[in-house]
């Protein structure tokens, strides 16, 4: 893991909190609107050869590079949550399309698929952006993404990184070993598990509106906790059994990112309330994988004025301008 601590935010930015809290609400969320209002913005579904849907946005600049960027959201974000807008934005003045991606039951797209989401569908992601790179001449094609969006973007480059045509990928702030976030969540800072309950709750809310024979509507009342969630949830509507198996199927410890081929960055904070940043010293070393991590940023916040703009984005054109083409 390197440290290299080039985020550097004022004092009266230093929070970990205020970051986390920053990287999507306030004026990072009013600016997102705002910049949502011009793009001309291309609704999509992307079609896996499974027959999965995703649903997907893109935004093209006024001066192409045959360069494309493709964006994952974290969980229970979408492709209009405000790091992504503004993040396509700022990619968008240096000449990149950028494909901004629901994953499944994200955004407006809880109709499209009956099977739940959840956080091992990688292949179906892949299968997605296959179809569209396909379709499509770019010279470039890069990878990015936020929080859990950040683990399907290495866990695809891994996986279908070369078939892709993958020049590079990003992960910020990404969950190494989801078991331990749950702890973290469950023991930290209470708003955080209250959000993400909430939020994850609204969503399964929504599926069971448009799947009603999936019949999980007593459950889902009965829940007070995102464990209460996870126990309903993983025997009924995953492969796995038990919560810690599914939590190990996408795990990034160990040697699950062995295989990657394609250069990939990963960016941290040391101060992330949510994601145990230590856990990224368990991922075993990898020629082609630079670890980068700062004392300060939150959960993908990097927020570095009250205007909420965002370091990390500006770090993310650096790479991809940096890196060399497959």
């Amino acid at each position: 893991m390197q440290n290299i601590n080039l985020f550097k935010p004022p004092r009266h930015l230093r929070n970990a909190h205020i970051q986390t809290v920053l990287n999507s609400q306030g004026p990072r969320k009013l600016r997102a609107k705002m910049i949502q209002q011009r793009l001309s913005t291309q609704q999509l579904e992307l079609r896996a050869e499974d027959g999965t849907l995703l649903l997907a946005e893109l935004d093209m600049p006024v001066a192409p590079r045959a360069a494309l960027v493709v964006l994952l959201h974290g969980w229970e974000g979408s492709s209009r949550s405000s790091y992504m807008v503004t993040t396509a934005a700022r990619l968008l003045a240096q000449g990149y399309d950028v494909l901004r991606v629901n994953l499944r039951d994200h955004g407006d797209s809880h109709h499209l698929n009956r099977e739940l989401f959840n956080s091992t569908r990688t292949p179906e992601v892949a299968s997605a952006l296959q179809g569209f790179v396909d379709t499509h001449d770019y010279e470039r094609v890069y990878l990015v993404g936020y929080s859990l969006g950040a683990s399907f973007a290495l866990r695809i480059a891994a996986d279908s990184g070369v078939a892709l045509g993958l020049d590079a990928a990003i992960g910020v702030c990404p969950p190494t070993d989801p078991a331990r976030v749950m702890d973290t969540l469950n023991h930290g800072f209470f708003a955080y598990e209250r959000y993400f309950f909430k939020k994850w709750r609204r969503s399964l809310q929504l599926k069971l509106e448009h799947f009603p024979e999936l019949d999980y509507a007593e459950e889902l009342a009965q829940a007070r906790s995102l464990d209460d969630l996870n126990q309903m949830f993983i025997p009924r509507h995953t492969i796995y059994d038990e919560v810690g198996d599914y939590f190990a199927a996408y795990a990034l410890v160990g040697s699950r990112l062995a295989a990657l081929e394609v250069a990939s960055t990963i960016i941290a904070s040391e101060d992330d309330p949510i994601i145990p940043v230590e856990d990224l010293a368990r991922i075993d070393p990898i020629e082609t994988l630079s670890i980068e991590t700062s004392r300060y940023g939150g959960h993908c916040g990097f927020i570095e004025s009250l205007g909420a703009r965002s370091w990390v984005e500006d770090r993310i054109l650096q790479i991809l301008q940096q890196s060399p083409a497959t």
